[in-house]
């Protein structure tokens, strides 16, 4: 069967139970932390992946990749993925059950790089106009890149709003050389 589809219905599953156990934004939470570990170690899937490596230390290192001292339902959830031998596709149940939860709750992602550092109180306006146009909830993504020179650009789902003087310039500088 496909990892797709086996990571799908184990995410389905686990939204399922979290949702009922209203504990679906903890496991979000800690589902999150699981695929950006997996992200920020590589070892984590080869060590996870070892065929030689005992399921208790497995379940240890999955629970403190996922935060630490996750959920009861988390630690139930990644004992059961263990017994079914499925351990090398937790990566992917992880982003799964992000993704199912993101579709669920509306949540929509952005992101929003200006040049300099803005307010608490800019970033918030820009959250409230992403989260009117959309009808969702934003979890906002801010980065400073001075090399947009000043502005903006605002990204989230499919929409990009480059307002940065660079762009600007690259434009007048494309415009002239026609």
């Amino acid at each position: 069967m496909d990892i797709g589809v086996i990571s799908t219905r184990y995410a389905r599953a686990l939204l399922k139970s979290a949702t009922d156990a209203k504990l679906d934004g903890q496991v979000y939470q800690e589902m999150m932390i699981l695929a950006k570990s997996y992200v920020d170690v590589p070892m984590l899937r080869q060590t996870i992946d070892n065929p030689m490596l005992e399921k208790e230390k497995k379940q240890t290192l999955l629970e403190t990749a996922a935060g630490g001292s996750p959920s009861k339902l988390t630690q139930t959830f990644i004992a059961l993925v263990l017994k079914e031998d499925r351990e090398n596709m937790v990566q992917f149940m992880a982003n799964s059950y992000v993704t199912l939860y993101r579709k669920q709750k509306n949540v929509i992602r952005g992101k929003l790089t200006t040049a300099a550092r803005v307010s608490a109180e800019t970033e918030q306006k820009m959250r409230q106009m992403v989260e009117s146009q959309t009808q969702g909830t934003v979890e906002f993504e801010t980065e400073v890149n001075p090399d947009i020179i000043g502005g903006f650009i605002l990204e989230y789902d499919t929409y990009r709003m480059d307002a940065s003087v660079k762009t600007k310039l690259n434009n007048i500088l494309n415009t002239l050389r026609k």
